[in-house]
């Protein structure tokens, strides 16, 4: 007969959640590489110093600080430690010990970006910083340990078994992501991926003195459409634009009532934070200078059509993800670059915090091809029983 292995299952969580593969996993290694991006931009001038590893954690505490740097550094690291936790007691980890795990890793993570800073001339290593990011992921691993003792997680996987099919941990991330992508000034509302020109330039940056340069300016043309798009081309790029992340909803949400609701909480979400990045850019007074007639036409557009599917199965709404994606990349790459990116960022010093030094603008640009790839997999692999775990 055999014997079941000892996991040292925490007796609060309920059988079916033993060792749940949890999305929470995947958000907090997101969320730790958006912190590394943030904490060490612009990656350049790096040296070596004469200041050892750990010197700065024996220094006495700076003199000057802000209150917005406490409140940032604070509350930046309360989701490493909430996530951790969380991500650790749904894979079966005993409460206390997932609860040290959280507040070491995020204490260690922070030390690790900290020491790293002494080697970059634009970052002051600080040991007041350290202190801040250890007590933010101290209260973000309290947070989940009420959460969890409250039955809070318990009673959040109860309800994600009855809305979300089998696996749906990539999907729901993507989903996530994609409002953090609309942080950062888009050409058109939703129309992201515009990353081709981009990659054009720094690839000519690098042959450029090389005896491949001149072939290089042949075979890579600029993707941009010379005249632009049309009135229609940008009624269907924006349209297209929502109604991608809406796809993605359809393929991790049981058919039927869950799914109507949760796409008319996409749209919301994407509108909601359009404005707000506006707002960043050009002051609250402009929140609302991107709801052209056309865009918001192209906004109750996508909300119908992805209503009118909230009945499909999980793989023909991925096979419309597809060719929606598909298409969106296709009108994206004539869509003109934003004209007033520049002077957005300068016009709003806090903005360039909340959007992570530019870190929004690579989830902008690599979301749609990211999700093509989730949307792949859930093509090439049969959907699971409708009654098993998400």
């Amino acid at each position: 007969m055999a014997v079941e292995p000892n996991r040292s299952r925490d007796p609060k969580l309920p059988e079916w959640e033993s060792g749940h593969r949890s999305s929470a996993a995947l958000l907090a290694l997101i969320y730790a590489l958006v912190v590394i991006y943030a904490s060490l931009y612009p990656f350049s001038g790096w040296r070596v110093g004469g200041a050892g590893w750990l010197e700065f954690v024996a220094r006495p505490l700076p003199g000057y600080w802000t209150a917005f740097d406490v409140i940032a550094n604070w509350l930046g690291y309360m989701p490493v430690g909430l996530l951790i936790f969380v991500a650790l007691v749904r894979g079966a980890w005993r409460t206390w010990a997932a609860f040290c795990i959280a507040l070491l890793a995020g204490s260690a993570l922070s030390l690790t970006i900290e020491s790293l800073q002494n080697f970059l001339p634009q970052r002051v290593p600080s040991n007041l910083d350290w202190l801040l990011n250890s007590l933010g992921a101290l209260l973000g691993a309290a947070l989940g340990f009420a959460l969890h003792w409250l039955g809070g997680i318990a009673h959040w996987q109860s309800l994600r078994q009855r809305w979300f099919v089998q696996p749906s941990a990539g999907g729901l991330a993507l989903v996530l992501l994609w409002s953090v992508g609309l942080f950062f000034p888009l050409s058109f509302p939703f129309a992201m991926g515009q990353v081709l020109e981009h990659a054009r330039r720094v690839l000519l940056d690098w042959l450029s003195g090389t005896q491949l340069e001149s072939w290089a300016a042949v075979w890579l043309p600029s993707p941009l459409h010379p005249g632009g798009l049309t009135p229609s081309g940008e009624f269907l790029l924006i349209m297209l634009g929502l109604l991608a992340p809406m796809c993605l909803v359809l393929t991790v949400t049981q058919p039927g009532w869950r799914r109507a609701v949760l796409l008319a909480v996409t749209a919301l979400c994407g509108v909601l934070t359009t404005c707000l990045s506006t707002a960043l850019s050009f002051g609250p007074d402009h929140a609302w200078a991107w709801a052209t007639p056309r865009a918001w036409w192209a906004t109750c557009v996508a909300l119908t059509l992805g209503l009118l599917l909230v009945q499909t199965t999980r793989r023909f709404a991925a096979v419309l993800g597809l060719m929606v994606l598909a298409a969106l990349l296709a009108l994206v790459t004539q869509a003109p670059p934003d004209p007033y990116f520049a002077l957005s960022l300068q016009a709003w010093e806090q903005g360039r915090f909340i959007r992570f030094h530019g870190a929004s603008q690579w989830v902008g640009w690599l979301w749609p091809y990211l999700a093509m790839a989730y949307l792949m997999s859930v093509v090439a692999v049969p959907q699971a029983s409708p009654d098993a775990s998400a």
